[in-house]
């Protein structure tokens, strides 16, 4: 593999076992997507010309790693109707809806999550299917649609096979079942562990998109959990430069492969009002706050940033109750190359393939069509899923 930042201290080696982790999305019927499926490795590029669906791919994969963590249908899909695919027809109910589901990997085997979704004419689930090779763990179906719920069968395998009982038609059936299923039978056991693996393997999802406008302005210290946007990078880089200077290191060594002129630290300094703001150490005299920066170089900044850190830093959703050696963060980038020049993208996708390969973090991105991140990913070895063949 390729060496990517000359000087920088190496990391230590990742612990990783054998972690729930997301190897496959299904979109059978999901906006413009229909039967696609494909596969999600360590780091995962999904590209494609405009329109062609990058965004909603991984607005799926989003959507099912909140549902994974408690949230309702109509938190994960406030305007679901974009979601039915454009030429589907609603039947006699004048009912339409979109299909998603995904594999998660771990001690448990396989286990594939369906999910069939009505959004016209209210929002609900009408089916829910969570399998293993030969075996169904559960399922459900909307029986009545004048009842708030739909009915669920689970497997048991005691003196009663299947285990039913009505569940909410608004959110995931699958993680509900901890708080449904007794444990005492081995068939229950078996339903507790796919569920469980599900619902670890699509929790600590960080959904990335620095918006530069918004980085530009001093913050306040105490937000130290980097948001979706980034705009907290000053407080971050404040808290990370003094936790770890290892990594830190690493930042500093991706600033100066991506930004213009000399970098000699990457740091947050305050400003006579109480607040912080992020400043380029050029090394020869005054700092460069990042307002100064281009926005490709804030993109390209904060984005290295995430690379780097972890749940405890970013702002996401973890399986409390689960050791974090048993967690995997799953980054979604959406145009990981937007606004960077090929420099800046190549450096990028090399220092997310090295992050990856360590089992740090796991990256699903989208890129332009056939750019220099694109190929890359490629001499990296990612897994690149082209939407328009």
């Amino acid at each position: 593999m390729t060496v990517l930042h000359r000087g920088a201290p190496p990391l230590p080696p990742s612990v990783s076992p054998d972690r729930p982790r997301v190897t496959e999305l299904r979109l059978s019927a999901f906006g413009r997507h229909r039967g696609l499926t494909f596969s999600l490795g360590p780091f995962t590029v999904l590209t494609g010309p405009s329109g062609s669906g990058k965004t909603s791919a991984l607005r799926a994969l989003e959507a099912l790693a909140g549902l994974a963590g408690g949230a309702s249908l109509a938190d994960v899909f406030p305007d679901p109707r974009r979601y039915v695919p454009e030429r589907a027809r609603p039947d006699a109910q004048h009912r339409r809806g979109f299909h998603l589901g995904c594999t998660v990997e771990g001690p448990a085997g396989p286990v594939r999550l369906d999910l069939a979704v009505q959004a016209e004419p209210e929002l609900r689930v009408v089916g829910e299917r969570l399998t293993g090779p030969g075996i169904t763990y559960l399922e459900t179906a909307l029986r009545d649609p004048g009842r708030r719920h739909v009915q669920a069968a689970w497997h048991t395998a005691g003196s009663v096979p299947v285990t039913r009982a009505p569940l909410p038609d608004d959110l995931l059936g699958t993680a509900l079942l901890p708080l449904r299923v007794a444990g005492r039978t081995e068939g229950q056991r078996q339903v507790l562990a796919a569920a469980e693996q599900v619902v670890v393997g699509l929790r600590s999802v960080f959904a990335c998109d620095p918006d530069p406008a918004r980085m530009r302005a001093p913050v306040r210290t105490h937000t130290d959990r980097l948001f979706t946007g980034c705009e907290n990078l000053a407080s971050v880089l404040r808290r990370t430069r003094a936790e770890c200077g290892t990594r830190h290191s690493l930042l500093v060594a991706a600033a100066r492969a991506g930004l213009a002129g000399p970098v000699a630290d990457v740091l947050a300094e305050r400003t006579p009002t109480g607040a912080v703001r992020a400043v380029v150490d050029r090394g020869d005299g005054p700092r460069t706050p990042v307002e100064r920066l281009a926005d490709g170089e804030l993109r390209y900044l904060a984005l290295a940033l995430v690379l780097l850190t972890g749940p405890r830093v970013l702002e996401v959703d973890t399986a409390a109750e689960v050791p974090e050696a048993y967690q995997n963060l799953t980054v979604l980038a959406d145009g990981l190359d937007r606004g960077l020049d090929p420099a800046q993208s190549t450096e990028l996708v090399a220092l997310a393939s090295r992050m990856c390969a360590r089992g740090h973090i796991r990256l699903v991105a989208t890129v332009g069509e056939d750019g220099p991140a694109v190929r890359a990913a490629r001499e990296h070895g990612a897994t690149v899923v082209d939407l328009e063949t």
